[in-house]
């Protein structure tokens, strides 16, 4: 391949795949160093954008393609820091540029990397891979081609998820990664149905934590559950009616307790959640009638005017922006009947 210009100038380009692993004693940060050449391209979105008229895009792709090809061969190293590396790079050239011929030609590798570093990896490099998983989704849309990716890693990620012995960091990542990855990807509903309960078996744990004061909850854990929460609340939106009306019944009802937890984020996941499932309910039943709605509205107010001394001023602030939207899609019918 010719060379191309390169922005950076005089620094050479990363060894390929094949070369990295014949390369003798290459210690973890011999790792880096290597890792980062290919990488550093991809710290910062701009770089791999277009800096003005004068940037030859042909070359400028080709440097890109160029890059990528070497960061996918190091998701196979030996060294976990290398490929982590890897797959923070790629994570970072997916989330800047539309990469669509060059990730669809290089599907069934990316997804093979990705599931090997899934199933093999530490938490930190299980994290990165299935971030990597979801913009691999995301930039391949719904199709076929991100179908096949779902069913090979659906699986895996289950399997993190529900394991407790595995790191909080890796199953919340697996969580968000199910909610996208089955959002974007399945048409079989009971593929959706199942994940959803995957997701469910997660994040119902608050329920108990909420109910009962003595429970010990660590804050790892919320943040699980808060992930595995919106990543249920997503797929909930593309379920059948039919499948909304018994999650409703489900939980409509259970969802104010987690207006109490001691987490703004969970707080505002649960109140996020609630009125979407309003504005569901009111879809599926025009003459929907909720029993409690007094006592929910009070404690919308008391979260959408919350002057506790207690609680840091950032998420005061944030968790009354957000309550005053719940507060107004949960009145909205009330206020119509008026």
């Amino acid at each position: 391949m010719p060379k191309s210009k390169r922005r950076g100038g005089g620094h050479p380009r990363g060894t390929s795949g094949a070369q990295h692993r014949n390369m003798q004693s290459f210690s973890d940060e011999d790792a880096s160093i290597e890792t980062m050449s290919h990488c550093s391209g991809f710290s910062d979105p701009s770089s791999i954008t277009e800096d003005g008229p004068e940037v030859d895009e042909e070359a400028t792709q080709e440097d890109l393609e160029y890059k990528l090809k070497g960061l996918i061969d190091l998701t196979l190293d030996k060294s976990a820091k290398t490929r982590q590396s890897a797959l923070e790079g790629l994570k970072n050239a997916l989330s800047s540029k539309i990469l669509y011929e060059f990730i669809l030609e290089r599907r069934m590798t990316l997804t093979d990397s990705i599931e090997r570093c899934i199933k093999k990896g530490k938490s930190d490099e299980q994290r990165a891979a299935a971030g990597l998983a979801c913009l691999l989704c995301v930039q391949l849309g719904s199709g076929i081609e991100s179908e096949e990716i779902y069913k090979t890693l659906a699986p895996i990620l289950k399997k993190i998820l529900c394991d407790a012995s595995a790191s909080v960091q890796a199953r919340q990542a697996c969580a968000t990664c199910l909610g996208v990855c089955c959002f974007i990807a399945t048409d079989d509903i009971t593929e959706l149905y199942t994940t959803m309960e995957c997701l469910e078996n997660i994040f119902t744990k608050s329920y108990q934590n909420e109910r009962n004061s003595n429970s010990i909850s660590s804050t790892q854990n919320t943040v699980l559950h808060i992930s595995a929460l919106l990543a249920w609340t997503l797929l909930l939106t593309i379920c059948p009616m039919n499948e909304v009306k018994k999650k409703l019944e489900m939980h409509l009802h259970k969802f104010p307790i987690l207006l109490s937890c001691d987490d703004v984020n969970m707080r505002i996941a649960a109140g996020e959640t609630l009125a979407l499932l309003f504005e569901l309910a009111r879809e599926t039943d025009g003459d929907f009638f909720y029993e409690d709605m007094e006592l929910l509205t009070q404690k919308l107010k008391a979260l959408a005017t919350d002057g506790n001394k207690h609680r840091a001023k950032v998420d005061k602030r944030k968790q009354r922006s957000v309550f005053r939207d719940v507060l107004r899609a949960v009145e909205v019918k009330r206020n119509e009947q008026m």
